[in-house]
């Protein structure tokens, strides 16, 4: 378990592959509850080889001095990313606090 928000990763390795493998992070936000942007690829056993970038946003808190998942959203592909940014980006021209 994390003990620190830099310490949190998607990072997954199973019998020595690693199958989930982070390719970056943003923390949005610290404290006893903590967010994170990942970006991170998949391992594809059949293809032998990491599929597409995804992208999760994970919630996190902080109990008894260590950092449990509470929560997360898996954004699906590029496509959806794109439609996120594009919702935040209107949003923010229109003024929305």
């Amino acid at each position: 378990m994390a003990e620190t928000v830099d310490e949190l990763t998607v990072t997954y390795v199973d019998d020595g592959i690693e199958t989930t493998k982070e390719l970056d992070k943003v923390i949005l936000s610290k404290g006893s509850w903590a967010t994170l942007l990942f970006r991170y690829q998949d391992w594809d056993k059949a293809k032998g080889e990491y599929g597409p970038e995804k992208y999760t946003i994970r919630r996190y808190q902080k109990r008894s001095g260590e950092y449990r998942q509470q929560s997360k959203f898996n954004i699906s592909s590029a496509a959806q990313a794109q439609a996120l940014i594009d919702a935040l980006q209107g949003w923010l021209k229109a003024g929305g606090d």
